[in-house]
């Protein structure tokens, strides 16, 4: 009796292959599916009606990549994405990446071994030739990310525009010396490129100098903004910049306690703007200016984009609801 071994070997493709055609999967080019339903037919192979009933069952599980839990911003938004994913009737499988490629990828492997109907990825650690080969498994959205030159579908704000109009905000506010401080490495494709890049092109317009001094990359937390800021204290006064751009709220927040532990003042002695606008950001000692990040849409409207691909309906994402706005406090 022939086995599913048989019909991929015949078939000149992988057993999964056979067992994503056994099981209706929409990811399969109309080449394959003709040399499986040949190669079964020659074998004369049919599968069990106990097979056939467990592959039937509707995988109702989304997996969800995440950088960092302990990050109010994605704390917040796996809320948004589990309670809309429980609307629909789904569950979730998080995982968190600590900006590990190798995490990123078991997750993507998930979805090729269907353990999971579809990956929202919040945070993007591979390249786009990677990502998108595995989107051949299954759907994949991208979640307040982009990847350039592919047909992955995207939830996303323009964050290089409210970068570019935040730094001119700091700017006609008076500051010439602005650090800037990121969560990537300031490469092509990198965390926070889009950040980057408005912030630069503000800069350029206003012939305003970016000193390698007063970049900081690779900076997440707390901990790490108190870093920053000793390590810009302790320049001499007149190589200090006068304002901080942190992609990062949590940073903005430890910049300001280390100034202040230091018994200078914010912003009169360094002023400071954020990004996210996390909850604590209104009742710290110096409240944040910050850029207020629509979250709850961002976690909504990725999840009922999953769903209607997983689904195979249509889905008109409401843009209105993904709108970046400036908040300004007393930080700056």
């Amino acid at each position: 009796m022939a086995t599913i071994k048989d019909v991929a070997k015949k078939a000149g493709l992988s057993v999964s292959t056979v067992s994503r055609f056994l099981n209706d999967h929409p990811y399969i080019s109309d080449d394959k599916k003709e040399r499986i339903q040949q190669a079964m037919d020659e074998l004369n192979y049919a599968p069990s009606a106990i097979a056939t009933q467990l592959r039937s069952k509707k995988c109702t599980t989304i997996g969800v990549l995440i950088s960092r839990i302990t990050n109010p911003f994605f704390s917040y938004l796996v809320d948004a994405i589990e309670k809309q994913a429980k609307e629909h009737g789904y569950q979730l499988l998080i995982m968190q990446t600590y900006d590990d490629p190798k995490a990123e990828l078991k997750m993507l492997e998930y979805l090729k071994q269907q353990v999971v109907a579809g990956v929202i990825m919040t945070s993007i650690e591979s390249d786009s030739q990677v990502i998108e080969r595995y989107s051949t498994y299954g759907p994949i959205v991208l979640c307040n990310e982009q990847l350039e030159g592919t047909g992955i579908p995207n939830i996303s704000t323009n964050q290089e525009e409210i970068s570019y109009e935040a730094t001119n905000y700091l700017i006609q506010k008076g500051y010439r010396k602005i650090a800037y401080c990121t969560g990537g490495n300031l490469t092509i494709g990198g965390h926070g490129q889009r950040r980057t890049k408005g912030f630069e092109r503000a800069l350029a317009e206003h012939n305003l100098p970016i000193k390698n001094k007063w970049i900081f990359k690779q900076v997440h937390n707390m901990k790490d903004g108190q870093k920053v800021a000793k390590e810009l204290l302790a320049l001499p006064k007149k190589e200090r910049p006068d304002a901080v751009f942190s992609g990062s709220d949590e940073v903005g927040i430890g910049i300001i306690q280390e100034v202040l532990q230091q018994g200078l003042r914010v912003p009169e002695d360094l002023a400071v703007l954020g990004f996210d606008n996390q909850p604590s950001t209104s009742i710290i000692a110096v409240p944040l200016t910050t850029i207020n990040q629509p979250t709850t849409a961002l976690g909504m409207e990725a999840t009922r984009l999953m769903v209607a691909l997983i689904e195979g309906t249509t889905y008109k994402v409401n843009k209105q609801e993904l709108i970046l706005s400036l908040i300004e406090r007393k930080s700056t």
